[in-house]
């Protein structure tokens, strides 16, 4: 039975002898999974394709297109009536009425130079007229003299106590007092129209609105000097203020000579601020100028605001839709982007663009028209404020990734 027992102890498995065996081959086995894994990514990595350098460019919104329209131009808002108000004399400035924004009305009272100059030469002109006055006084007195003598001569003389050579010299004296009586006259008007000279002087010391309207800048401060024309280099003020008349707004566009065959006087056209995208305001072709820019290759055109409103102000960007003859006012308006035309790709025969986001390139199918220059108008496919790629590998995908440059 001891026997037994033993062979059986003898056929056991040492399963703590084979332990270690078995711990290392399956290190061996991880082993080879990650550095099999790790030559697949080093792989994948060595074979994946390189990051596309490109040029972006932003969508921008155009604001908006008018359905019906002949034609889309851009300008700006202008003032017919717009002024630089100046003295008509030198002088320092001795108080300024005006801010900015300040509506003034025609007459106005804008500012005041120093007058101490022109009162001094007012002065002189007045004391000047009160000495002719005098002088013509006595020349009055001695005329009267000189007839006085005249008649007394001439009594003399019909007595036979008295010469003809004493009458004649009578004669000449009292025509020469009256001369000189009529030449004080003169002399009277002349510094009567003197002293209204230096009156005025200091009336051009007063500086007044020359029509009704709004201040848009305050240019000259107190103790400064003033000039109607430039002196002095920069020390020298050539105005007070800048005043628009609000009421003469109108609206300036560069219309290409190509396309300016479909703008006539009287044409309806819906105009949009750039400040205002959503509002469009009824307008009026005024006029067609007759000179084209050689060197824009455009033509100005000049409309008119059917209907003023306080949000229109001066130089404010604004985009013009022309209308044909169909459509009425207020026609409906669709949104409209736009880009530059490197951005198109041709696809099978469909127009693309890559639009980069989140550090990729993302292929876009868009539906585009005619604009301007070098854009072209996007209907649908894009938003404004997204990046286009303009300059890229022909070979660029979806999905690539992309550097901007």
């Amino acid at each position: 039975m001891a026997t037994n027992r033993g062979a059986l102890e003898a056929l056991r498995i040492d399963r703590k002898a084979e332990e270690p065996r078995g711990s290392r081959a399956r290190l061996w086995i991880g082993l080879g999974v990650a550095v099999l894994a790790l030559a697949l990514g080093l792989a994948w990595w060595l074979a994946r394709p390189a990051a596309a350098v490109v040029r972006t460019a932003v969508v921008h919104d155009a604001g908006g297109a008018v359905a019906g329209a002949v034609l889309n131009a851009s300008g700006y808002v202008t003032a017919r009536r717009q002024a630089t108000v100046s003295s008509k004399v030198t002088g320092k400035v001795a108080e300024v009425l005006i801010e900015e924004g300040m509506a003034v009305k025609e007459g106005q009272v804008l500012a005041r130079l120093d007058t101490l100059t022109a009162r001094a030469g007012l002065d002189l002109a007045e004391s000047q007229l009160a000495a002719s006055r005098r002088s013509l006084l006595e020349t009055e007195v001695r005329l009267r003299q000189a007839e006085i003598t005249r008649q007394r001569q001439r009594k003399l003389i019909a007595l036979g106590v008295n010469t003809q050579a004493d009458v004649d010299a009578a004669d000449a004296e009292a025509d020469a007092q009256r001369a000189r009586l009529a030449l004080g006259r003169q002399e009277i008007e002349v510094a009567r129209r003197q002293v209204d000279v230096r009156r005025r002087d200091i009336d051009d010391t007063v500086i007044r609105a020359p029509f009704s309207g709004v201040v848009t800048t305050k240019d000259a401060q107190p103790g400064e000097m003033i000039s109607p024309v430039s002196a002095g280099g920069g020390f020298t003020r050539t105005g007070i203020g800048t005043l628009v008349d609000m009421t003469s707004l109108e609206i300036d566009v560069d219309v290409n000579e190509s396309y300016i065959n479909r703008v006539r006087p009287g044409q309806h056209a819906e105009a949009v601020l750039d400040a205002y995208p959503d509002w469009q305001i009824p307008s009026t072709v005024i006029a067609i100028v007759p000179a084209a820019d050689k060197q824009k290759a455009t033509v100005k055109v000049r409309l008119a605001f059917d209907r003023l409103d306080p949000r229109i102000l001066p130089d404010m960007g604004i985009k013009v839709a022309f209308l044909g003859d169909a459509p009425a006012r207020g026609a409906d308006i669709r949104p409209q982007a736009r880009v530059p035309r490197a951005a198109l790709r041709q696809d099978h025969g469909r127009q693309v663009v890559f639009v980069v986001h989140a550090g990729r390139a993302e292929r876009r199918a868009v539906r585009v028209g005619e604009a301007p220059g070098d854009e072209v108008a996007v209907i649908a496919g894009l938003a404004a404020g997204e990046q286009v790629v303009v300059d890229g590998p022909p070979d660029l995908t979806d999905g690539r990734q992309v550097i901007v440059r």
